[in-house]
Formats: C-alpha cells, sequence, structure tokens
C-alpha cells in the first residue's frame, strides 16, 4: 500500500501589513484616541474590509468625498494619497487634516512635481481609477499620461521624445512593470527612470516570497481583498510562478474545499494591507482540514518602520509638554 504524500502549508515571509500600512492605521486609532470619535477617513485607509470595518466600530467615519466631512472635524487622508485639490478642499472646509499617505506614495509626488516643472512628459505606468493613480496624476495633470500595462504602450504619445519620464504606482507587479518599461523603451529610446525604484519594497519583498512559495505548490491562498492592488498581483505572480492554482480570500470562511482535493502543498501569503489575525485564521481552516505542518518561506527580510504624520506628532507632543508641565 502506498503511503499518501505529506500535506504540508510554504507559508510566505514577508507578508501582511507594510509600514506605510502600519502607520495609517495607527493614525486612524491615535486620532480616535487623541481626538474622540467620530474621525472622518478619506476612503478606505488601506484596502482591506476587516481594517475598515474594525476601525468603524472604533468610531472611524469613512466618506468618498471631503465635502461629505462637516466642517471643523477632523479628516484623515489614506495610505494611497489624494491630489492637492483635495488639500485645498478640506483647507476650504475648515477640516483639521492628518495626511496619512504612505512616504513612499509621498515620494512619487514629489518626482511628479520635480519632472513637470522641468517640462518633462510623464508616463505614470499604473491601474486607471486607483486612488495611488488619481492622486499621483493630481499632482501634475497636464504632463501626467497613464500607461495602463504594456498592451497600453502603442497608445502613448508625448510632445518630445528626448524629454520623456516614466514613475509607476507602487504596488504593481514588478515583471509587468519592467515589462512595460521596456516596451516604452522601444518607443522612446531616451526615456529616463526615475532615481530611485518606484515599486514599493513591501511590495517587491512580497513578490519575491510569493514566487519561492508559487514553485513548489498545487494550489496558493493569498489573504487579502478585492480592490488591494498589491493583493491581486500576488495571486499573479503566484501563478505565473509555478502555482497550479491560486485564489485571493479576504478570509477563512472564502475558501471552498474543493479547491483542496488533489492538493498536498498550499502556499499562503498575504496583502500588504492585512492583519496577520487574518493569515491565523486561514492557517487554523488548513489545519483542521489536514495541512498541519506549516514551513516557512523567507528570501528577504523587513525591517522598514514609519513614524505618525507630523500632524499628529505634534499633538501628541504638546500633549506630553503640557502633562509634563502640569507634575
Amino acid at each position: 500500500m502506498t503511503a499518501s504524500p505529506a500535506r504540508r502549508v510554504l507559508l510566505a515571509a514577508p507578508r501582511g501589513y507594510c509600514a506605510g500600512v502600519d502607520r495609517a492605521v495607527i493614525a486612524v486609532e491615535q486620532a480616535l484616541e487623541q481626538y474622540g470619535a467620530p474621525v472622518y477617513v478619506r476612503h478606505e485607509i488601506v484596502h482591506n474590509k476587516y481594517v475598515v470595518r474594525t476601525l468603524e466600530k472604533k468610531g472611524a467615519i469613512f466618506v468618498e468625498e471631503t465635502s461629505e466631512v462637516p466642517p471643523g472635524e477632523i479628516c484623515v487622508f489614506s495610505a494611497h494619497g489624494v491630489a492637492p485639490e483635495v488639500h485645498e478642499e478640506a483647507a476650504r472646509g475648515q477640516l483639521a487634516t492628518i495626511d496619512a499617505t504612505c512616504p513612499l506614495v509621498t515620494k512619487v509626488h514629489k518626482e511628479a512635481v520635480r519632472y513637470a516643472k522641468e517640462d518633462y512628459d510623464i508616463l505614470l505606468i499604473g491601474h486607471e481609477g486607483h486612488e495611488e493613480v488619481i492622486g499621483t496624476s493630481g499632482e501634475a495633470p497636464e504632463h501626467i499620461t497613464l500607461v495602463d500595462g504594456p498592451d497600453d504602450v502603442e497608445n502613448v504619445e508625448v510632445r518630445d521624445p528626448e524629454r520623456v519620464v516614466w514613475l509607476s504606482q507602487t504596488t504593481l507587479s514588478v515583471d509587468e512593470t519592467m515589462e512595460t518599461v521596456d516596451a516604452l523603451k522601444g518607443r522612446y529610446p531616451d526615456l529616463i527612470s526615475p532615481p530611485t525604484d518606484d515599486i514599493c519594497y513591501a511590495t517587491q519583498n512580497r513578490q519575491t516570497a510569493i514566487k519561492k512559495v508559487a514553485a513548489e505548490s498545487d494550489l496558493v491562498l493569498v489573504v487579502g481583498s478585492q480592490n488591494s492592488s498589491n493583493s491581486v498581483r500576488l495571486v499573479e505572480t503566484a501563478l505565473s510562478h509555478g502555482a497550479k492554482a491560486g485564489h485571493l480570500v479576504d478570509g477563512a470562511e472564502e475558501i471552498d474545499p474543493a479547491w483542496l482535493e488533489g492538493v498536498t502543498t498550499v502556499g499562503v501569503s498575504s496583502g500588504a494591507s492585512v492583519p496577520e489575525v487574518l493569515v491565523d485564521g486561514v492557517l487554523d481552516w488548513l489545519e483542521q482540514h489536514g495541512w498541519a505542518d506549516v514551513e516557512i518561506v523567507q528570501p528577504v527580510e523587513e525591517r522598514m518602520q514609519f513614524s505618525l504624520p507630523k500632524e499628529l506628532r505634534r499633538d501628541l507632543r504638546a500633549e506630553a509638554a503640557a502633562a509634563s508641565g502640569s507634575d
């Protein structure tokens, strides 16, 4: 009698919260603690249903537009960044704003402003309608052209082929982005690259880890929400690097037991906006169904941390100073 193959789980690391997401979520939590509920948040602070629901229970109110926030209230801008006109609208509404934009997104905004001032045509590689793309485009709308993947390159038109630079949404697939860049360079040999890589370290690290996991997995489960660009890219990366099947799930409740038929090795990762509690739930589900052997696959380590938004740091310092003065 032939023994059944051993069932195992390959758990990708790094996974889950990146420094920018951690900073943004803590910013909302600290604002609620510092100023009391409600605290308004323009758009989802990060693209994860569980995180949004959890913050709503604590008193956060999520709105689509700044105009929905009552005058004088606190409004937190999401990690994806906003265009200058949003800051102006908030000022007109006399809102107290907390800018939780990821510093790596802010870097891309500054690059857009710099190249626009130098009168370059800016080719922004990204997905149409994504909040980060809308925010970056708003920094220099007259200079920016969106390029939505390699197939969109043929539609690009520029004023001067010798004064063209590319920037990118931070949460894209590294491989697809470079494929788009190569196609652009085929049309514009003098295309300038940004001074530093726009795709964020966390996106790259999670894709590096999922490639290692996918090569040995029959099935890959990525924990994340459908509107999370980096989570969707993780599934695509897994499928293009050896995984026989891959699914994006918000949590263990979305796993279909039929996916496990004939499977011995399950790869697990999570998007950069996913709290570890959701991954733990998936691992518990797998253990209950016979996949208890978990092996961590960690090709790279992360130590990045970001300080809280300056508005919060200022008020926390003032509170601490007042408290020490009254002692």
